[in-house]
């Protein structure tokens, strides 16, 4: 288990910050960011294993808010959109991310690392270097994680203290290819000041699920885009997010 730092960075997380505070279910969480939801239970509360010793327990990744042991926050969220890069990596344990984790920590000095913007720079080369030498990952399996990481990284926004205040999840594909750069469209965005954290299309307060429900009860896209006053290629991102979740 990690241990958990203070910030060192201005501006702090508190309580009454709500990107702090649990709002989401795991099952809700994981089809926001289109992860399994067993696989998001055990990054958040553990999992018990079997050893020649008898059952053991693995401790959590992600550490939950202390008023609301059973929902994750939008900074837990962030989190589990980072590890999703790190789990696509054949060969990387979760067991060998944790020490990773503690070493991260201890490098940038900050409370949530996989969410802070000082894991762009050094960040991420001292962490996949980490993570090397425990698995002994190959040059050209540094930088298959590097490139999903960093493509994850780039959908996390930013205030002017290095926090996480907005995530804009990936609709179409979970991440570019080695290859490419990251242009996929940043429409839908999960932003904890407006439609109560929940997705929405950007710059605006409608969710993506209410969109969804009225082109299911019949409306067409053209009815939709004039009722919201958006762009046919915006409603039909809102829908293609529902329904991929």
């Amino acid at each position: 288990m990690y241990t958990v730092l203070r910030p060192s960075i201005p501006g702090d997380t508190t309580l009454n910050d709500p990107r702090t505070i649990g709002a989401y279910g795991i099952t809700e969480a994981a089809q926001y960011l289109r992860l399994p939801a067993s696989t998001l239970r055990t990054w958040v509360h553990g999992q018990s294993y079997a050893t020649a010793e008898g059952r053991q327990r693995s401790e959590p990744l992600i550490q939950l808010p202390e008023d609301s042991p059973s929902q994750l926050s939008f900074i837990n969220l962030v989190e589990a959109h980072v590890l999703k890069a790190i789990r696509r990596q054949h060969g990387i344990s979760m067991q060998n991310v944790r020490p990773a984790l503690e070493y991260l920590e201890d490098e940038l000095q900050v409370e949530h690392p996989l969410t802070s913007r000082e894991l762009r720079t050094d960040g991420v080369h001292l962490f996949v270097n980490h993570l090397g030498d425990l698995v002994n990952l190959s040059k050209r399996g540094q930088l298959a994680v590097k490139s999903l990481l960093n493509a994850h990284l780039s959908r996390i926004e930013h205030d002017r203290e290095g926090l996480a205040r907005r995530l804009f999840p990936f609709v179409h594909q979970d991440a570019p290819r080695e290859d490419e750069s990251d242009d996929a469209p940043r429409i839908i965005v999960l932003d904890p000041e407006r439609g109560f954290g929940r997705p929405t299309i950007d710059g605006t307060s409608i969710h993506t699920e209410t969109i969804a429900q009225r082109l299911a009860s019949g409306e067409s896209l053209h009815d939709l885009s004039q009722d919201y006053g958006l762009e046919t290629a915006q409603i039909e991102e809102a829908i293609r997010y529902h329904l991929a979740a």
